[in-house]
């Protein structure tokens, strides 16, 4: 199994509000991508409000194996999706990992 997670912060310009209703497009447009990638297991995106944490928004995703991370990477669905998160977001930190 692979774990990918990528962590954001939000781009300066946007007020609370429109940093909720970004949040809530990733999820819109990266979450259904798990039934389209095979392999895909889990694929979550949180727009967290606590003040203890220093990142605004997260992908949390599962694959069954590399090759289903890499799969998903260069899907369709997921490079247009790429587009919008890179209009709305900055400071982009990604760590993956097997177990």
């Amino acid at each position: 199994m692979v774990k990918h997670i990528v962590l954001w912060d939000f781009v300066e310009t946007l007020s609370e509000t429109e940093k909720r209703e970004a949040g809530a497009k990733m999820k819109e447009l990266l979450e259904p991508i798990k039934e389209r990638v095979p392999g895909a297991v889990d694929i979550q995106v949180i727009y967290n409000e606590l003040t203890s944490s220093n990142k605004e928004v997260a992908l949390i995703s599962t694959f069954e194996t590399v090759e289903a991370l890499q799969t998903y990477q260069t899907h369709p669905d997921h490079v247009e999706a790429g587009k919008y998160v890179r209009s709305v977001t900055c400071n982009r930190a990604c760590m993956d990992y097997e177990y």
